[in-house]
């Protein structure tokens, strides 16, 4: 069924859920949830935010609401109030469902989802609703957030999913670039409406030719540097042990600045009981590879799995920043949770494991918290998980906000990122501060630089990596290597000044500064920066020229 044709025959259940969604008591994002839930459009589908956003913006004279009731639906359907208060509008699209070779026990296994995901899921939601087209996807998504006031010409592109190293490679290729399409095609200063497959013309005659693939995405990106909806990040999820020199110069060609990698645990006895499928060393080797060529890397870690303990769990967390040899520039903490229908559910069922009860939960998440560094973002601390499809264990969606009351209560500073992000505070500027954070890993000397409130509240960030091993991309041998530039605040938009908003303020170009300082005075005769495609521009303006797949500076002496 058409999207819009769906709209217009079930507008009574649409009206309906807004109208439920407008008087909820506590409208947070499980009750708005369970909300729409209640309102199936089929026996294995849930209407869509973006069906909901669409049919309020159809038929709202029809609700005869008041402004304060329009006000209130809004803000409660908006997923995350503050979603582009970081600076960026996050686009998560999902891959089609695909074969996964691993086979961890803990894995749900939904026939409609790629492996790992659930259809409840809100990601997971957009994604059937716009049949796992990636352009769709994109295009619809930016729509959404447009409709509800926030700005979308610099977008994140999180691409979510099974293992994306096990696609075929020409289904990478495509599934990236109708991505760039999407953005180069959509248009925040004009009037855009929902699309659906239809509105899509054909595309061009498909090729198997890889290579002719490689430059049909080379040409999106090209259009996307200058385009009015820019590609500022793209982070993609994949397994450790598919990290190879091959794998990694394929994400960097795909445009990839980020690497979410499925670490899980550090200890090799508890990934052999949850048939994980690869080893620590794998890890290791995963990590090294892509520091070298300048990726971000989001760890996943997972507590409470088969055969862990609390004390156990704490011990292997603090392995991420202890041992040289990982040290993640993000993380996200995923507990175990009991799906119906897996492994882990038999083992369950036998008494041979159970979940953290909430106290337990607590505990370790605080643990984590106290050891996370200044230099790491925790992105998240639990699954986005429906509780309908929980059989046991924490349900709780708000556990960051509880694991933080608790150490604001017992006096425990918290130094993660997120925690510490300004987002849309104002800002006296001659009040921030210049710290630098520095450690080491296996490869090399790492510096966190940060532009800080008196309250060490974060204003913007800046990663510099002098590499102490060999690279393999030819265009960064000899090179230190900027490999993230964040400036918080609310997106301001491309071109336009920040005022006392910390994007577009200098802060940026203060902190690339610094790190060339740093690069030169280490004895670096030039630097690079892993740059995405829609911030090319603005590294070029700084004197950075592309060269392969990075952006090169060389350093006056």
């Amino acid at each position: 069924m058409k999207k819009r044709s769906k709209i217009k025959s079930n507008k009574d259940i649409l009206l309906q859920i807004i109208k439920e969604v407008t008087y909820l008591e506590n409208p947070n994002q499980e009750n708005v949830a369970r909300t729409i839930i209640k309102h199936p459009s089929t026996k294995s589908e849930t209407f869509s935010k973006s069906q909901i956003i669409e049919t309020y913006n159809n038929f709202k004279k029809e609700l005869h609401f008041s402004p304060d009731e329009e006000k209130k639906f809004l803000e409660a359907i908006k997923m995350k109030k503050v979603r582009t208060k970081s600076g960026v509008a996050p686009v998560a699209i999902l891959t089609k469902p695909f074969p996964c070779p691993g086979q961890c026990i803990y894995c749900p296994n939904d026939s409609n989802m790629p492996k790992s995901y659930l259809s409840m899921e809100p990601g997971s939601q957009r994604a059937l609703s716009n049949n796992f087209d990636p352009y769709l996807q994109v295009y619809n998504r930016l729509v959404a957030y447009k409709k509800i006031g926030h700005k979308t010409d610099k977008v994140e592109l999180i691409v979510l999913g099974g293992t994306w190293s096990y696609y075929p490679k020409d289904y990478q290729i495509r599934f990236i670039k109708r991505a760039f399409d999407a953005m180069n095609d959509f248009d925040p200063l004009k009037k855009v409406e929902y699309r659906k497959k239809s509105d899509i013309a054909k595309n061009e005659e498909i090729s198997h030719d890889i290579e002719a693939l490689w430059e049909d995405l080379y040409a999106s990106q090209k259009k996307n540097e200058i385009a009015k909806t820019r590609c500022v990040g793209l982070s993609i999820e994949t397994r450790p042990d598919f990290i190879s020199k091959d794998e990694v110069r394929d994400l960097r060609r795909l445009g990839a600045t980020k690497i979410q990698l499925g670490v899980q645990s550090l200890d090799d006895e508890i990934l052999k009981l949850n048939k994980r499928g690869h080893r620590v060393r794998e890890t290791k080797k995963a990590f090294r590879l892509l520091r070298l060529s300048g990726f971000k890397i989001q760890a996943h870690w997972m507590p409470n799995l088969y055969g862990s303990t609390l004390v156990r769990d704490a011990e292997d967390f603090r392995k991420l920043f202890s041992n040289d040899s990982f040290k993640p520039d993000e993380l996200k903490i995923y507990p175990c949770s009991l799906i119906k229908g897996t492994a882990l559910f038999d083992l369950y069922l036998e008494g041979k494991w159970k979940p953290y009860n909430e106290e337990q939960l607590l505990w370790i998440l605080r643990e984590c918290f106290i050891n996370t560094p200044r230099y790491c973002r925790l992105s998240r601390v639990v699954r986005d998980i429906s509780s309908f499809d929980i059989f046991a264990g924490n349900k709780k969606s708000n556990f960051r906000q509880i694991v933080e009351a608790d150490l604001e209560k017992r006096g425990i500073k918290i130094n993660d990122i997120r925690y510490r992000e300004i987002k849309d505070e104002k800002i006296d500027f001659s009040r921030l501060e210049l710290k630098c954070t520095s450690y080491e890993t296996t490869v090399s000397s790492e510096f966190f630089l940060e532009y800080v409130t008196p309250e060490d509240k974060i204003a913007g960030f800046l990663r510099l990596s002098l590499p102490k091993k060999s690279v393999f991309f030819e265009e960064i041998i000899g090179s230190a290597m900027i490999r993230e530039v964040h400036v918080y605040g609310e997106l301001v938009e491309i071109g336009k000044k920040g005022d006392d908003k910390a994007q577009h303020t200098g802060l940026g170009s203060e902190l690339i500064k610094e790190a060339e300082k740093i690069a030169k005075e280490n004895g670096f005769e030039k630097i690079s920066v892993i740059s995405s495609i829609g911030t090319r521009q603005y590294y070029q303006k700084k004197g950075y020229d592309l060269v392969g797949l990075y952006q090169v500076k060389k350093l006056q002496k």
